[in-house]
């Protein structure tokens, strides 16, 4: 399965207030791995980030004045995540941007070409009750460093949010096992999972002399406890 992780980084908290992308990011992974095949682009907005914003991102006017318009990336982008299924936390806050760009360039929304979008903050939120479960409070939950993000980034906070959700999923196929063989013809590792509610269990019956000598260990027990066995008497 082909998955991205998705995260953008906006000029403040509204598009319908006229407020842009300045930053998104994308990470790709193929069957619970990390391809390191990523699409990352900076974006001018076209105006200035709410000071709030500024604060979370560090991003400037400046520093975007010669950044690509998203118009001029949108089809790269759907190419990239076309198919894929798509991970985003707070998914209704980064859909509502991209698919108010999408709108002005009349490409349609978003889940048109990835219909199946996961909210990890909704599983989280599902998972932990009651609890914090922002991106840094998931890291510190599942052990995950992020001494390095000092300011929110699109790439940074998907590599992120990637090993987060790899953690928060590792039992999800349940008694299925995965083994990775590798040296496969093509250098990577071939996955194979077994289902072990196929595997046939084998019952053992006890011998004739082996059900005797129990019977004589349980009576030498009771000797010793004068006869207060918990499950004798039970």
């Amino acid at each position: 399965m082909r998955q991205i992780i998705l995260d953008t980084e906006t000029t403040g908290l509204e598009p319908k207030q006229g407020h842009r992308m300045v930053e998104i990011g994308c990470v790709e992974m193929v069957s619970r791995r990390l391809t390191g095949n990523n699409f990352h682009r900076y974006l001018n907005a076209g105006r200035d980030s709410d000071d709030a914003a500024l604060e979370v991102h560090g991003l400037t006017t400046e520093f975007l004045a010669d950044k690509s318009k998203f118009d001029e990336i949108a089809q790269e982008l759907l190419d990239f995540v076309k198919g894929a299924e798509v991970i985003i936390h707070n998914a209704a806050f980064d859909l509502g941007f991209l698919d108010a760009e999408l709108g002005r360039i009349k490409l349609g929304k978003f889940k048109q070409y990835c219909p199946n979008v996961i909210d990890s903050l909704a599983m989280a939120k599902e998972l932990h009750p009651g609890k914090r479960n922002n991106l840094n409070a998931l890291c510190e939950r599942y052990g995950i460093s992020n001494a390095h993000r000092k300011l929110h980034g699109a790439l940074l906070d998907g590599e992120l949010l990637a090993e987060v959700y790899l953690a928060m999923t590792r039992g999800q196929d349940g008694l299925g096992m995965q083994f990775d063989t590798g040296g496969n013809e093509g250098g990577g590792a071939l996955t194979d999972e077994i289902d072990l509610a196929q595997v046939p269990v084998l019952v053992l019956a006890a011998s004739e002399a082996e059900l005797a000598a129990h019977t004589q260990v349980l009576a030498a027990i009771d000797q010793e406890s004068r006869g207060k066995l918990v499950w004798k008497n039970a």
